[in-house]
């Protein structure tokens, strides 16, 4: 039957540091490296064997997706990148520590910004330190300036339906390393998730979420590898 399993990247640098990153390409630390390599050895142990890899251009989630296939012994599998895997923008929140900007902002604003389905951080200021429209990774793409989960969303869908659904369709296997944001709008689009729902759904990282499809991919069923370390799946 068509499989996906979503890997949201292991611990980055900016995570230990508690720092909003968005698109900044940060990279793993030590910890966010074994999160990684644990997912592919759980992927292992259940037998998974994939056909195709997706990732975002984010190193963090391209050395998860590397590390993961790897210990599962499947390092071969071609992985693909695109930029509309990416985690969700956080605009001028970008590289803020989240404690020091709940306590300049408030704490119910700043619940609002990173909560909220429809509503966006403040935009990022042009030319700025963490401004990566003239990277060239991004060459004719609009970066925004700015992202609340359902811009995020309307960026993943289309490529989910473009690329990674086809190859479910056709009966393959797939891993997708990517997340938190990204990964919820896939999530929302395979449980039929709500705007309310959404918002409550937590990827643990580096926990394999197996989704099980029907021929035309419907939801039927869904487990994490690590039980110890699951979060609670829509019924």
């Amino acid at each position: 039957m068509p499989t996906v399993v979503l890997l949201r990247h292991g611990q980055s640098q900016w995570n230990l540091e508690n720092r909003f990153t968005g698109w900044v390409d940060v990279d793993l630390t030590a910890a966010g490296e074994a999160e990684a390599v644990r997912g592919g050895e759980l992927m292992k142990a259940a037998g998974i064997e994939f056909d195709r890899a997706f990732a975002s251009v984010l190193v963090r989630a391209i050395r998860t997706g590397w590390l993961a296939l790897a210990a599962a012994g499947q390092a071969w599998i071609p992985l693909v990148n695109d930029w509309r895997l990416n985690e969700r923008h956080y605009g001028a929140l970008t590289g803020l520590d989240k404690a020091q900007t709940a306590e300049r902002h408030g704490a119910d604003q700043v619940h609002l910004w990173r909560r909220s389905y429809d509503v966006p951080p403040p935009p990022l200021a042009a030319g700025g330190p963490f401004d990566v429209s003239a990277d060239r990774r991004y060459a004719g793409v609009a970066v925004p300036a700015t992202e609340s989960l359902k811009t995020t969303l309307e960026r993943v869908l289309p490529y989910w339906r473009t690329a990674i659904a086809p190859a479910l369709v056709s009966g393959e296997t797939v891993l997708v390393a990517a997340h938190g944001n990204s990964l919820r709008a896939i999530a929302k689009h395979l449980f039929a998730l709500d705007e309310t729902a959404i918002v409550r759904l937590e990827i643990p990282t580096g926990n394999p979420l197996v989704v099980e499809l029907a021929s035309d991919l419907t939801l039927l069923g869904a487990r994490y590898l690590d039980a110890d370390r699951a979060q609670a799946l829509p019924s």
